[in-house]
């Protein structure tokens, strides 16, 4: 027989270290893994975007080489901004000169700090005349590439993509 029978109610000092321990490992844990998945979210719009831009530069050739989209002689055929792909341009085998549209919208660059950017300005541009290993600007938009500095996960960097 116990004298003193208490009922006590509530957790140790000992009880709370120990779930708060086990509470720091599992976000020590988890951060990595949101941080990562953030970046393969990251990088597939990255990848969807390129493909969408490079898809719309692809399409504008092929109407300037139908004689859809007016060119001048010694032009590429490919557009002179990225901007042309979402504004269009007249059709020129359209009796009333309807517009021809490559794009809905211009897609940012994902991986550009900067938010407050216009997508065109977003995105690193290489015209027709530029060799592929130094890409630079001229009179038309060839080819688009992102200005991130950063490696992707593939270890490869994301201008290179």
């Amino acid at each position: 027989m116990t004298p003193w029978r208490t009922s006590l109610r509530g957790f140790t000092f000992i009880e709370l270290m120990v779930t708060l321990a086990i509470m720091a490992v599992l976000v020590t844990v988890a951060t990595p893994m949101a941080q990562l998945t953030e970046q393969r979210h990251k990088e597939h719009l990255l990848r969807m975007a390129l493909a969408q831009i490079r898809q719309a530069l692809d399409a504008y050739k092929r109407a300037s080489d139908q004689g859809r989209i007016a060119t001048r002689l010694g032009e590429s055929g490919y557009p002179k901004t990225l901007s042309a792909l979402v504004e269009g341009v007249d059709d020129q085998r359209s009796p009333t000169r309807q517009k021809l549209y490559f794009l809905r919208r211009l897609p940012a660059d994902p991986m550009v700090a900067d938010a407050t950017a216009k997508p065109e300005d977003s995105w690193g541009r290489r015209s027709y005349a530029s060799p592929p290993d130094d890409p630079g600007e001229g009179d038309d938009v060839f080819d688009v590439y992102s200005t991130s500095q950063r490696l992707g996960l593939n270890g490869v960097a994301y201008s290179q993509w």
